[in-house]
């Protein structure tokens, strides 16, 4: 793999996230060197990573965690200890260490229990505490999460956290849910065919993506091709299929753009005299359909462009939303992120 630029700051938690096939995984373990690379560089602490030598000390400060938990056929206080008795730890030590990440973990009460009578959750608690026992500079996480249930996920993305801020252990993940991203990261890197295609804190990445491929991954349900008409104060007017919208940002008329709207920032009423409504971006439309989303729902609208909403399950009560009904649709021209055109 040719290694895309990644700067990790000390300290901080980056997440890889892409779509299958994105090749986060494979830079991950490119990374850590248990794949070589094609091009590219690694250093650490100053020092290429390009010897025998080194990399024998890099891999000294590193810990990894797969997707599925890879324990001996041993107990968990074993497993744990293992790289503790690997770095040649006195048993003292070593024992006080191997009990306080068991606890760290919630994990103590299965110190003597057996790796193969371990359920999901708890054997990916067991790798995890192996990992941060040896106390390592970088924590490489691959999907670590993806093969649990949704209750034992959210407990360990809890208790990950905290401890991840305890040891402020420099921690690259890659996955593809950004619920865990978001949860854990101080940085997204998202990644598309191998390469980063943008690198930010999660709220730019979120809100200010980089291209059209970065929008619809992290969930810009409404991606728009329109040519700026006329320019403001600080504010643009964006033709799109015969319809205007404005947004704050300083491209020239003429310049093709690509606005990018998420469906949590369109508001939906059915009187333009509804309270808050703004008339800026305030379009009639249609609603195409309206399917359910956990604890909201997803409306798809007509507005002569599609446009997509999330509304809470007491606003379609209230507003009698169904599909075929007349509604309309506000914006502000804040939620509104211009993406330039190269051509």
């Amino acid at each position: 793999m040719n290694i895309p630029h990644l700067d990790v700051p000390e300290g901080k938690v980056i997440s890889l996230i892409g779509p299958n096939g994105a090749g986060k995984s494979t830079l991950l373990l490119t990374l850590a060197r248990l794949l070589k690379s094609s091009q590219g560089n690694i250093i650490f602490k100053g020092k290429k990573i390009d010897s025998n030598h080194t990399l024998i000390d890099y891999r000294r400060h590193l810990a990894m965690v797969f997707q599925e938990p890879l324990l001996f056929d041993t107990t968990v206080f074993e497993n744990v200890a293992t790289g503790l008795k690997i770095r040649g730890m006195r048993h003292d030590e070593m024992k006080q260490v191997v009990a306080d990440y068991l606890e760290r973990f919630g994990i103590g009460h299965l110190a003597g229990r057996s790796a193969r009578k371990l359920s999901g959750g708890e054997a990916q608690r067991t790798s995890l505490a192996r990992a941060f026992a040896t106390k390592p500079e970088i924590v490489f996480l691959d999907e670590p999460f993806s093969s649990l249930d949704p209750p034992t996920r959210e407990s360990l993305i809890e208790d990950l956290d905290r401890i991840l801020r305890e040891t402020g252990t420099t921690t690259i993940m890659a996955t593809h849910d950004q619920m865990e991203a978001l949860r854990l990261s101080d940085q997204i890197a998202v990644m598309n065919q191998g390469k980063i295609a943008q690198i930010g804190t999660p709220e730019s990445v979120m809100n200010s993506p980089a291209d059209e491929f970065v929008a619809s991954f992290v969930g810009v349900e409404t991606i728009l091709n329109g040519e700026i008409v006329r320019t403001g104060a600080g504010t643009v007017i964006c033709r799109v299929k015969n319809k205007e919208i404005e947004a704050v940002g300083d491209a020239k008329p003429g310049e093709r753009v690509v606005c990018c709207i998420r469906p949590e920032h369109v508001t939906l009423s059915t009187t333009l005299s509804g309270g808050g409504v703004s008339a800026r971006n305030t379009f009639a439309g249609k609603i195409v359909k309206i399917a359910p989303m956990g604890l909201f729902y997803k409306i798809s609208l007509d507005c002569g462009f599609f446009l997509t909403a999330y509304v809470t399950a007491p606003s379609v009560e209230n507003l009698t939303l169904q599909e075929g009904k007349s509604v309309f649709a506000s914006f502000k021209a804040t939620a509104v992120h211009l993406i330039r055109r190269s051509v």
